[in-house]
């Protein structure tokens, strides 16, 4: 769902642009404010791509959907935050009808491919610890990369039709404003797409996967009584299952926590964007936020791309055969 889709019996008044009644200096910190977490979100989502990328040990089904999430990510930082925060700034839209059109599809697009991605984790993870044997066979980068592929293509189909065809798209415009006009039907079946039907398999999924993740703990802790050789790299790679299985449920849960917001808050709050820090605004900055945290948490919790980071600012990745080097 667009982050600022109205519908379309909404009617769409006239709003000029007298600009902030605010000092000069008070601009200068809300736009060095919005280019640092847009430069910021920009280089962690970058580093991420570069790491997965390059080091050929991270070439797993599971850091080729993270892959996918920050080049999603990626597309927040360089093109709609920027956009949008200098609209809510300005309290107008100044770049035109071109690049409202432009914001509109990057932003359905970067929306649906975040939601469905963090989806597929979900799936991924799912699998992985409900079926090891089945997931080590069946789910390799290859089969995980046209899925991948899928999901883009599907998401950018899907959105130029919700956007630009069924008569959603209209000559009507809104000075000062860049708004999608999207009918009732569209606008429900949007939310369902987007929003209820990945949320709810997410939440489901994850359930799941932290029961699975006790029990296979328990499971784990009966075999040491016993202390069995044979058995210690199964134990190891459980234990690794169930490790990254909790991380990327932080990687979820923090995922959920910016985006219920804007959802909740777009079911029962109008959009208006006239008043600087409109509650609505407030919660598309949180949901913003999420492509910047996205990389915090890898930097955190994730040794691999702690690693990764080294040898990127140590220039080690220019070292020939670097893609080999040890990152896990």
């Amino acid at each position: 769902m667009n982050l600022t889709a109205v519908n379309q019996s909404d009617v769409c008044q006239e709003h000029l642009c007298p600009g902030r009644s605010v000092s000069l200096s008070v601009y200068v910190i809300l736009y060095v404010a919005a280019a640092s977490v847009s430069l910021l979100t920009v280089c962690g989502n970058l580093l991420v791509i570069i790491s997965v990328s390059h080091f050929k040990q991270l070439h797993t089904p599971a850091n080729i959907l993270i892959l996918s999430l920050a080049v999603s990510d990626l597309l927040v930082g360089v093109f709609v935050m920027p956009l949008h925060l200098s609209w809510v700034i300005e309290s107008c839209w100044i770049s035109g009808p071109v690049m409202c059109s432009a914001l509109k599809i990057v932003n359905f697009q970067a929306t649906s491919v975040s939601v469905h991605t963090v989806a597929l984790i979900a799936v991924d993870r799912f699998l992985a610890l409900s079926s090891p044997f089945l997931y080590s066979e069946k789910i390799s980068p290859t089969v995980i990369c046209i899925v991948t592929l899928f999901n883009w293509l599907f998401s950018l189909i899907y959105n130029f039709i919700l956007l630009f065809v069924n008569g959603n798209f209209t000559d009507v415009t809104c000075p000062g404003k860049c708004i999608a006009i999207i009918d009732g039907i569209s606008s429900f079946i949007d939310l369902i797409v987007v929003f209820l039907m990945p949320c709810t398999l997410i939440i489901i999924l994850y359930t799941h996967v932290f029961v699975i993740a006790k029990r296979h703990a328990t499971a784990i802790r009966a075999l040491q009584v016993h202390n069995s050789t044979g058995s210690s790299k199964n134990r190891v790679s459980d234990k690794s299952e169930r490790k990254a299985a909790i991380l990327l449920g932080i990687l979820v849960i923090v995922f959920l926590l910016c985006l219920l917001p804007y959802y909740i808050c777009s079911l029962v709050i109008p959009y208006s964007g006239d008043d600087l820090f409109d509650v609505r605004d407030v919660t598309v900055m949180v949901f913003f936020l999420n492509s910047t945290i996205n990389p915090i948490i890898y930097a955190l919790f994730y040794p691999w791309f702690q690693k990764s980071l080294k040898l990127i600012f140590t220039f080690q990745v220019f070292n020939k055969d670097s893609s080999l080097m040890n990152v896990l």
